[in-house]
């Protein structure tokens, strides 16, 4: 029999306790900025492993349908949260769009430039007269410039042919010398599963200064929102999750998304894990500062905004 407590059963108290819990789960809704992948075992991790739910949130994670539409979707008030790319606030901001970056995912460059390991390509002197593969326009041509300059190339020295984002498979066919916008944890290891190993070319190492590969974007209008800290120090938990625990991490990894489990998502877990940011919310000014000077530079942005009004680290 039931035991009661002023005539109420436990039973019902109890249902009462859960109903109150699940009700008080918060709603927020997070677009990557690609289908899932290993760039995304913090957020997939904090969710499997409950630390999203235990900080009262409900965490709805979505691959876009188009990879240019969450910021979009942040700045319209569509969504509330976005993975981006720190580049790509800057150049956002300065043309209007109500973005700040509240935290940080993957806190080094991906982004290189890559070549045949065997191939004739030994330096960049030697792209001279070469056909370069990009998939994106803009910023990957901005960081080629300065890339090339170092080497006393420009791009007047090259050929740029867009491939979309056929860019492995663009240099392992032969239809371009190198490709630009190549994800070193990523096609790295596509060329090297088909044994046709490439040579990275590395954007820090040559020129460009170092960023943040993929941040979080909110809509600066809602920064005072109460969820986003939450939403923070629970990814923080998951960073620490990985780093304690890879093993169970992958586990629960490939449990949430078993198309997943195949060698390149193994190899390019590997090589992700050292790149993701301890601590999610921190932030440091003055990389942005500085950054921001080389977008100036290379035309991509006409003014230095204040970065407050893009990059901040919540309270």
């Amino acid at each position: 029999m039931l035991k009661t407590i002023s005539g109420i059963t436990l039973s019902v108290i109890i249902g009462f306790a859960f109903s109150a819990t699940s009700q008080a789960a918060e709603k927020l809704s997070v677009m990557l900025d690609w289908f899932v992948n290993p760039d995304h075992a913090p957020l997939i991790i904090a969710k499997e492993k409950g630390f999203f739910k235990a900080a009262g949130l409900d965490v709805k994670l979505i691959a876009p349908a188009d990879p240019n539409d969450p910021p979009k979707l942040v700045a319209a008030g569509k969504a509330d949260l976005a993975v981006s790319y720190q580049p790509q606030l800057h150049v956002q901001v300065a043309e209007g769009l109500p973005l700040i970056r509240i935290g940080t995912l993957v806190s080094t460059p991906l982004n290189s430039l890559v070549v045949l390991k065997n191939g004739p390509i030994k330096s960049i002197k030697d792209l001279k007269g070469k056909k370069i593969g990009f998939s994106v326009g803009g910023f990957e041509d901005a960081l080629l410039s300065a890339m090339l300059s170092k080497h006393g190339l420009s791009l007047k020295d090259i050929t740029l042919i867009n491939v979309n984002f056929s860019l492995s498979p663009s240099i392992v066919a032969g239809k371009v010398d190198a490709v630009i916008g190549a994800f070193r944890n990523f096609e790295l290891n596509q060329m090297d599963i088909v044994n046709k190993p490439g040579r990275a070319f590395y954007p820090e190492e040559e020129g460009v200064p170092p960023y943040d590969e993929l941040i979080i974007v909110a809509n600066k209008g809602k920064i005072s929102d109460p969820r986003y800290r939450k939403f923070l120090n629970a990814l923080e938990q998951g960073v620490q999750f990985l780093v304690n625990h890879p093993e169970e991490s992958w586990a629960a990894f490939i449990g949430a998304h078993k198309n997943l489990n195949d060698e390149l998502n193994k190899r390019a877990w590997r090589d992700t894990m050292p790149r993701f940011a301890l601590r999610p919310a921190a932030f440091d000014k003055v990389r942005y500062q500085r950054f921001a000077a080389f977008l100036k530079k290379q035309g991509l942005i006409k003014e230095i905004k204040p970065v407050g009004e893009y990059a901040i680290e919540l309270p």
